[in-house]
Order: C-alpha cells, then sequence, then structure tokens
C-alpha cells in the first residue's frame, strides 16, 4: 500500500528485507529511494537508523541524485555491533514550494504581496517546530521582515536568505504529510569482518625436519609458534590452519593426491577422522589441546586473530562414521559415497549427508563450533559450504551469532554466483571469490564493479592471491614481477585479502601443464621451508607484503569497498583506480603484464576524487617515495622488472 507520498525501492533490501544489510561499525554505506508526490510541490526525504536497542537516531538528509527518475539518496553510519534498522522518511517541504514559487512571482512582479504574506505564514509555522529560541527568533524575525511593507521588495525577501534562517530550516525543517517506508533490517558486525589480512600455513610444515633414516617428522603448534612473529611482522591479522583434527588412514592420498601412500605419508588435513578422534580433537603429531591453546594465546599476543578451517566431511575411520552411518549416502552395493567433484575424486572422503538425521547432524556441528570457540577460536574458514543446504547455513549462523556474534565465519565457495550470493546473505561474513581467475583489465574493472556496488551490502570478497588448490598459470609462468601485481590488486581493491604461505617465495611450479595444483602440494605432503635463507638472500617478497599491510593499515580508504573508482588509460594493460574516504585518497595505477614494460596516458574523473576538472594537484608515491604534480591527463610508465605499480596518495591545498 502506497503512503501519502510513494517511497519505492528503497535499497539496500535483499529479498524485499527477508535477509539483512550488512556493515560494519563506523562504516558508511548509501541508502538510495524512488520518493516523489503529485503535482509540483516541493518533497524532500531523510534516513532514519534505529539501532540495537531500537533507540531512533537524528535523521540524514537525502539529496536527489537522479532528478529524471526521482531518486535520493543519503550515506549513514552504524556506530555499534549489532541488529540495526533503517527506513526512508519522505515528507512535503512547504518552505521550498514557497521559496520556488515566490522566486518566480517577485521576479516577474505577480502576486508580490500575496507571496510575501504566505512566506511570512509559513515560518511561522516553521517557527513552531521544537527548536532552539535563538533559532525560533530568526525565524519570526524574517516574517516580521517579509510584511515589512516600509522596505523594498527585494529587501524584504532578503531576509529569508538570512544564515541563521537558512541553517535552521535545513537542520530542523517544516515536514508535512510525513511518510515512512518499512524499516529494513541491517546487520553491524565488527571491523574484522570487513577489513583484514590472513595468512594461511600448514602448522606441520612449521618447524617439520628429517630423523636419521632421512624421513620427515610433522612440525608441532609448538615449533609452529616460532613462525607467528613473522607472520605478525609483514602485518597480517589473521592466521588460518587448515583442519588440525587426526588424519583417516583407510584410501589416505600419497603426494600430489597419489593413490599410493606409504607408511610414511601425512595424508590430506581435510581426510578429517580416526580412531584417535574427530573434528573436536587434534593430530597428535600437532601435540594436545594445551599446545594449541599456547599457539592461539601466542598468536594473540602478537595482533594475531587464529582462523580454523571448519570442514564438513569424514573419512571412513572417523567415530561419527561408526556412530552414525546414518548421516552418509549408503550406494546399492552398501558401501557409502566417497566424495567427487569430477573430474577430481576424494576417496579418502565421506560427505555428510544432512538430509538423515538434521536433528542430529545439526547439534553436532554447532557443538564442535563451539567447542573450539571456547578455545579462543573467533574465526572461521568453511570448507566448500556450498555443498551443504543453505538452510543448514541459516540455522547454524544465527545460533552462533545470537551468543557470540563477534564469531566470524568466511565461505571458500568456489562455484555459480547465485550460491555464492545465497551463503553471503544468509550469514556468512566472507567469502572467497574469482578474484584469481581475474587478470585482464577489463575482467577485473567489470568484477570489481559488481563486488563494490552491486553486492556489496551483504557479500565482502576476501581475495586471496592464492590457495593450497589454486596457482593460476599467471603465477607459473609471470615470474616475480607476476607475484607483486597480484597482491597489489588484491591488498588495494579488496579491504580483505590473503596469503597462502610460499607465496612470499615465488613458489610456482604446478604439478603438470595445464593444472592449477602446486607440485609437491602440501595438502598432501609436509613442506618445510628456508625462510632464514631466503630472508637473507633477499629471495623473498615479505618486505614488499609488509608494506603493502602497512599501507592498508594507515589508509581508511583501503579498508572499505564501496567507494572505487575506475579511471581510463589508452592501454589494456594498465588499470588505474581510485578510493576515497572523506579526505584520505589512494591512487593505484598498475601494470597487468608483468613480462614487459608499458605505458600510457592516464585520465583521471577529477571529482570522483574530490577535486575540480581543471585543478592540478601532488601526488606521493608510497612504494618509492617520489612527487609528482598531476592534472587532469598524466603519462605513465610502469616497468615490472623495477616497480609494476603506482600507489598515490593525492595532496590536496592544505594537506
Amino acid at each position: 500500500m502506497t503512503g501519502r507520498i510513494p517511497i519505492l525501492d528503497v535499497a539496500p533490501a535483499e529479498g524485499c528485507g527477508r535477509w539483512p544489510a550488512k556493515a560494519v561499525v563506523g562504516e558508511s554505506f548509501a541508502v538510495t529511494a524512488t520518493v516523489f508526490r503529485e503535482g509540483h510541490d516541493a518533497v524532500s526525504a531523510n534516513v532514519v537508523l534505529r539501532d540495537p536497542k531500537g533507540r531512533k537516531g537524528p535523521w540524514t538528509p537525502m539529496r536527489l541524485i537522479d532528478p529524471g527518475n526521482d531518486v535520493w539518496a543519503a550515506e549513514v553510519t552504524p556506530s555499534a555491533e549489532g541488529r540495526w534498522t533503517f527506513q526512508v522518511e519522505a515528507w512535503s517541504d512547504p518552505y521550498a514550494t514557497w521559496h520556488h514559487n515566490a522566486e518566480v512571482k517577485i521576479g516577474a512582479g505577480v502576486d508580490v504581496d500575496l507571496m510575501l504574506e504566505e512566506g511570512a505564514l509559513v515560518l511561522e509555522r516553521a517557527a513552531k517546530v521544537s527548536r532552539p529560541a535563538p533559532a525560533k527568533r530568526a525565524l519570526l524575525d524574517a516574517a516580521t521582515a517579509l510584511r515589512d511593507e516600509s522596505r523594498p521588495v527585494e529587501a524584504r525577501f532578503a531576509a529569508v536568505e538570512n544564515p541563521d534562517v537558512i541553517a535552521t530550516l535545513r537542520d530542523t525543517p517544516l515536514r508535512e504529510h510525513v511518510t515512512a517506508s518499512e524499516r529494513l533490517p541491517l546487520r553491524v558486525d565488527r571491523e574484522r569482518a570487513l577489513f583484514s589480512s590472513w595468512y594461511e600455513m600448514f602448522p606441520r610444515s612449521e618447524g617439520a625436519d628429517a630423523d636419521a633414516a632421512g624421513v620427515v617428522r610433522s612440525g608441532t603448534f609448538r615449533t609452529a609458534m616460532k613462525r607467528i612473529p613473522a607472520v605478525a611482522a609483514m602485518g597480517f591479522d589473521v592466521l588460518y590452519l587448515p583442519p588440525i583434527h587426526p588424519i583417516g588412514t583407510t584410501n589416505r592420498k600419497g603426494p600430489n593426491n597419489t593413490l599410493t601412500p606409504g607408511p610414511d605419508d601425512v595424508g590430506s588435513p581435510w581426510a578429517i577422522g580416526s580412531h584417535e578422534g574427530g573434528h573436536d580433537a587434534i593430530h597428535p603429531d600437532l601435540g594436545t589441546l594445551q599446545d594449541f591453546d599456547a599457539f592461539v594465546a601466542e598468536a594473540r599476543k602478537h595482533g594475531l586473530e587464529v582462523a580454523l578451517d571448519f570442514a564438513l566431511q569424514a573419512t571412513p575411520d572417523h567415530p561419527w562414521v561408526k556412530e552414525h552411518p546414518e548421516w552418509f549416502t549408503t550406494l546399492a552395493d552398501g558401501t557409502i559415497a566417497y566424495a567427487e567433484n569430477p573430474p577430481k575424486k576424494y576417496q579418502d572422503i565421506y560427505p555428510i549427508n544432512f538430509d538423515n538425521d538434521p536433528e542430529g547432524i545439526y547439534a553436532e556441528c554447532l557443538r564442535v563450533l563451539r567447542h573450539w570457540m571456547s578455545h579462543g577460536v573467533r574465526i572461521f574458514r568453511v570448507d566448500n559450504p556450498h555443498t551443504k543446504p543453505v538452510s543448514f547455513w541459516a540455522w547454524l549462523l544465527e545460533q552462533v551469532r545470537t551468543t557470540d556474534p563477534d564469531v566470524l565465519f568466511l565461505s571458500e565457495a568456489f562455484t555459480r554466483p547465485a550460491m555464492m550470493r545465497t551463503l553471503a546473505r544468509v550469514g556468512f561474513h566472507q567469502s572467497y571469490t574469482y578474484f584469481t581467475w581475474r587478470n585482464e583489465k577489463w575482467e577485473i574493472e567489470e568484477y570489481l564493479t559488481e563486488l563494490s556496488q552491486e553486492t556489496a551490502h551483504f557479500l565482502r570478497p576476501n581475495f586471496f592471491v592464492n590457495t593450497p588448490d589454486i596457482l593460476h598459470a599467471y603465477l607459473q609462468y609471470g615470474g616475480p614481477p607476476a607475484f607483486k601485481i597480484r597482491a597489489v590488486l588484491a591488498a588495494t581493491l579488496s579491504p580483505s585479502w590473503g596469503v597462502y604461505a610460499g607465496f612470499e617465495l615465488y613458489e610456482h611450479v604446478a604439478v603438470r601443464p595445464g593444472s592449477e595444483e602446486y607440485l609437491d602440494t602440501e595438502k598432501f605432503q609436509l613442506r618445510p621451508r628456508d625462510w632464514a635463507t631466503a630472508n637473507a638472500e633477499g629471495n623473498t617478497l615479505a618486505p614488499y607484503i609488509t608494506m603493502l599491510n602497512d599501507l592498508r593499515r594507515r589508509h581508511r580508504a583501503l579498508q572499505q569497498l564501496r567507494h572505487l573508482t575506475f579511471h581510463t588509460t589508452d592501454s589494456d594493460k594498465i588499470m588505474c583506480y581510485s578510493k576515497q574516504v572523506e579526505r584520505d585518497t589512494v591512487l593505484v595505477v598498475v601494470n597487468l603484464d608483468p613480462h614487459a614494460a608499458r605505458e600510457t596516458t592516464v585520465h583521471l574523473d577529477l571529482p570522483a576524487l574530490g577535486l575540480g576538472w581543471e585543478d592540478t594537484f601532488a601526488v606521493q608515491d608510497e612504494i618509492t617515495g617520489a612527487s609528482y604534480v598531476w592534472g587532469e591527463h598524466n603519462y605513465v610508465r610502469l616497468d615490472p622488472f623495477h616497480e609494476p605499480a603506482h600507489l598515490f596518495t593525492v595532496r590536496r591545498a592544505g594537506q
């Protein structure tokens, strides 16, 4: 049903308000709506936020951004975590209506005294609105001036241009026929839900070494703790661990996903469960629960949160298989179906059938989560959530959010857009994306326009530059410049990004041509790395990553997703974009070709930078320290073997 003043198409509103829009504390986002009324009288609109206690805050005025289509917009900023609501209010503006008519008629000498009297009456009505005494007096004085026939008409009309009158009617306008839209839900999370830097490592490889017989033995939580200071020094704030649970022996995989493991092969951490325990247990080679607690505490001491993998599958040796065989799918020959993702086969894993005893499965999954939450884990990276029912995730995430709203979930769903988006809508705080496969200029710009504008209110991307499963051809054949380029893009385009250990060592060899799997992948074997030698020889990207993470912490613009603008360049290999939050503006120019120097002219949208078309301004390259004076059109040459990117801070007058 339409109210006195129509309010249509309020956004963001996912599923007509079925799912909440998302923001984090201090993050501004745009609310838009179509607002109009009959005839020619002036109409205006504002946004009202209500905090988790239902308290109505000061309303935010909207501005008309598309007059032809009556589209209004305003940016609002929630100030605390929790469940908020927002709504649009539309109203008739008698003063604006009078002022427009008076300008026209008085200028034409038509109905002059009548229009001045009408104005005085409007101001007297406005003075009756609750407001401070000085503001009330300014309105009444202006009304008196409009009626003062001893003064010239122009002077009488000019009384309403008094700054006090303008400010009063701007801050507390006379609103009539106020109409409100429905309240729409808004979920506000802690800042790390949007802004985070992830580092993934396998504890069993950290500190692994060979015994007297040459067999490499697993590292432990205690040996892996020695790596924590180096991870923190690179500026990461989330340390993500693949599954740390006992690994089954039935159908265990050998190196490079082979089916013929030797007696010393360690298997895949995602093959969870053995006689030593299941999802609530720790692999004995890694240590004890007390060792894990010490690892979490050490990470916290260095400013790192530990994120744990939540992978809902089981090996044939998992206690669930014996205790709850009904939780799995039994084939016609009486065997339990193992996992497949053609052409990949996972003979060491049984997927859970969530349609068999959902009550029991749901309760057990929640119990496992709460177990690890009680040991300091407040972030979970969820493996393959798209292979489980969406209704399950909606239930599970709501159960956790109700008691522990600070716990965050990252969706690892490389699948069709509808599923990825729906998982984000029902509660996942962050999502893996197609970023790894977007390497050309046109596809990066197209994809980031989608992420920063179309889906930013519910899907928060996390740009991992690599994963144990994904070594893109761009990194395989692009050399060290490719690693720099992808790091710059991930760290500056998305507020959240991630690195899998070995990226900083330029690990790039695939198991075979055309594959995205690493040779000797850490998924199936121990992979100790000689960090000390790499650092001593300077054969590491760690200083560059450290610099990027430092810039991310210093620039609020890089901590946001929604305020992204792409600028034009004459080359299809050089991309330029900016991010701006308040007066912090970062401008990035990147050569996407890791094999050759490229040059171009960059054409800037200066108003998007908060500048005029004729302005010149200073830019300082945060990577090299060089400074330049730029304007609308600027020549750029970037050599990837020297430095493939400019990361400029825009300096305005007075900064």
